[in-house]
């Protein structure tokens, strides 16, 4: 007898697509998630592919998916018309027809831990790696309040702010009545309708004060700010509110380290052939040496082989480059791996179902086998 397939809402399998690769962690350039279809839908089969093409539809339509989940968006920019056709808008459209509903992961999966480039690391033997290019995660809950305090009022501002809920860091208040304190001095000039603390209108004072730097969760800044303000002896204090970016050391955008302990660059690139099954690669640079400290970028990274150079690396692994950031690269002495833009990243689809696999027992998650590198390598 076959294995009955028990069909789970679309919805469901986002839910657990998405606590493999978060949405949020995807570039604000790209478009990820759910691209078309209906989440109440049924799903009983996907399919995984990095790129949706006339070839792998066909395969999803024999396989009777119900899911295609894509590395790249098939919808990448504004579409205007969604007609039948091999074109992205096409394949949409037929997908729509056939009620098979479309998800892209892309940047999502590049960035997050375990994803595509610390893949890529793993294969080159890059130990501890961490992202050339940190995630912005968004907004924290929380910002930064700087007051400029004279001397004698440094410490009343202080505890008025604590007070109101501003200096703690840490989960569970691990520390509080925090701060930061730098000495200067103040400068001012008051009108005639001014009335200085220190010093008189019209006359040019200079004064010596505190740069007073804490920080203030968003829900109490306003108490922070009226207590602050409460206790200042300044008729007009000198304030600023900085907002803060939530940042994970290990979401970001490529990989680099140092290898335990040094490889022949020879020795490197056929290690790479053979964990991605190529037959030929594209190098640039140095072929006679040792590989100390390397750096891995899935697909095609734009501007980030300069992180590469900044960070001392000796060798690059990556999908592609354009023509003048090779020449940057050679000119830089950095051995570069180009590996074609999709071959850096298909690997991932293997691991990607074992994930689903786990998450998903009920589903069948299939591998395209009509998805491939649009170049031929002769």
């Amino acid at each position: 007898m076959s294995k009955r397939i028990n069909a789970i809402e679309l919805r469901d399998v986002m839910t657990a697509l998405d606590q493999i690769a978060p949405t949020s962690l995807a570039a604000d350039w790209d478009n990820v998630g759910l691209l078309a279809g209906d989440p109440a839908q049924p799903v009983r089969r996907m399919l995984l592919t990095i790129d949706l093409t006339q070839a792998v539809f066909e395969e999803a339509l024999k396989q009777q998916t119900d899911l295609i989940v894509a590395y790249h968006p098939p919808i990448f920019t504004g579409l205007k018309r969604i007609v039948p056709g091999p074109t992205p808008s096409g394949l949409i459209y037929h997908a729509i027809r056939h009620n098979i509903a479309v998800y892209a992961l892309h940047t999502s999966l590049d960035v997050i831990p375990g994803g595509a480039n610390d893949a890529l690391a793993e294969i080159i033997g890059i130990i501890d790696p961490q992202p050339l290019q940190p995630a912005d995660i968004g907004d924290a809950p929380a910002c930064k309040v700087v007051v400029y305090v004279p001397i004698s009022d440094v410490e009343d501002v202080s505890e008025a702010m604590w007070a109101a809920g501003a200096g703690v860091i840490g989960d569970n208040a691990k520390y509080k009545r925090c701060s930061f304190r730098t000495p200067g001095t103040g400068t001012f000039q008051g009108g005639d309708d001014s009335n200085p603390t220190i010093g008189q209108p019209g006359r040019f004072e200079t004064v010596d004060e505190i740069r007073l730097e804490t920080v203030a969760p968003i829900s109490k800044l306003a108490a922070v700010i009226k207590a602050m303000l409460a206790a200042h002896s300044y008729e007009e204090p000198a304030y600023d509110i900085f907002s803060m970016k939530a940042v994970n050391p290990g979401v970001g955008q490529g990989r680099f380290g140092d290898l335990e302990k040094p490889v022949p660059v020879q020795k490197l690139i056929e290690t790479i052939k053979v964990k991605l099954k190529l037959s030929t690669v594209g190098v640039i640079g140095p072929m006679r040496r040792s590989v100390h400290r390397a750096a891995v970028g899935a697909g095609s990274c734009g501007t980030m082989f300069r992180d590469v150079i900044r960070e001392k690396c000796d060798f690059y692994l990556t999908g592609e480059l354009k023509h003048h950031f090779a020449l940057e690269l050679q000119e830089a002495g950095v051995t570069t791996v180009c590996v074609g833009h999709s071959n850096s990243e298909r690997f991932m689809c293997a691991r990607l179902a074992h994930r689903l696999r786990t998450l998903c027992p009920t589903l069948t998650v299939a591998i395209s086998k009509r998805d491939c590198d649009p170049f031929q390598w002769r």
